[in-house]
């Protein structure tokens, strides 16, 4: 016997703009982003990336020589930069690529012996307390609504999964990150309930950060590493908030 059944289109109506942005997490359609270290290999990855993506209406990038300058050797220019962008606020998405592993003048710390006053307090300085200040001065950008604001860290910063040693002033600087990032992430959970506060590891890119340690060879290209993290980024929900997370998605240990 053949049955019939007669469906009420009217009662089963799917709402997709809802659905879509189910899917998506906390990034609505559409959404505007910022970009800082967007000079940068990463950072211009996901200038280009958030450019070329149709639920982005609106990207700013900010670094060093940009309109509105943002450098991390001078404190008091994170807070100026984020007075000045306070009128094109809110902000649906916030990621800051800038961290520092070595320059001209040295290299990561092997040994116990290299260890040394300038290096340790210049990566404190890049990799944790400039990341701090720019949250506490950015997050007040955010989109109460639903926005997500991610940190650049690095898996060498994970106490738990150091089994090498070494590179002491850039592991203490990222694990000082990340300390700082759970934290607010707590205070973040009672101000706005509906951001989400992580740390993200890149994974090995092909940079001038990584080239010294062979990053041309090992290191995937700054767009594939940006279109892996933007995969993981666009379906975090709230309670991911205040984890430090992988670019394939893999919750890390602190």
């Amino acid at each position: 016997m053949l049955r019939v059944v007669s469906l009420n289109l009217a009662n089963a109506e799917i709402d997709i703009h809802t659905l879509e942005k189910k899917l998506m997490g906390l990034l609505p359609n559409p959404f505007r982003a910022l970009v800082l270290g967007s000079s940068g290999a990463i950072g211009s990855a996901f200038m280009g990336l958030l450019e070329n993506n149709p639920w982005c209406s609106q990207v700013v990038g900010l670094h060093r020589s940009s309109e509105y300058s943002l450098d991390y050797q001078n404190p008091d220019s994170i807070e100026s930069c984020a007075v000045a962008l306070s009128c094109q606020a809110p902000f649906q998405l916030i990621i800051n690529t800038i961290g520092l592993l070595h320059t001209s003048d040295w290299m990561p710390e092997k040994r116990l012996d290299d260890l040394n006053t300038q290096q340790l307090t210049e990566l404190l300085k890049i990799n944790a307390i400039g990341p701090a200040l720019t949250i506490r001065h950015f997050s007040k950008l955010l989109d109460p609504k639903h926005s997500i604001m991610v940190t650049l860290s690095a898996k060498v910063g994970s106490i738990e999964d150091n089994r090498l040693g070494g590179w002491y002033s850039y592991r203490a600087s990222k694990a000082a990150l990340n300390m700082l990032i759970k934290t607010a992430s707590i205070e973040l959970t009672r101000t706005k309930p509906n951001t989400v506060l992580i740390a993200m590891h890149p994974g090995t890119v092909n940079s001038a950060l990584s080239k010294p340690f062979r990053g041309q060879q090992i290191g995937r290209p700054a767009n594939l590493a940006a279109s892996d993290m933007f995969q993981v980024i666009k379906n975090l929900k709230k309670e991911d908030s205040g984890s430090f997370i992988s670019y394939s998605g893999e919750k890390l240990p602190w």
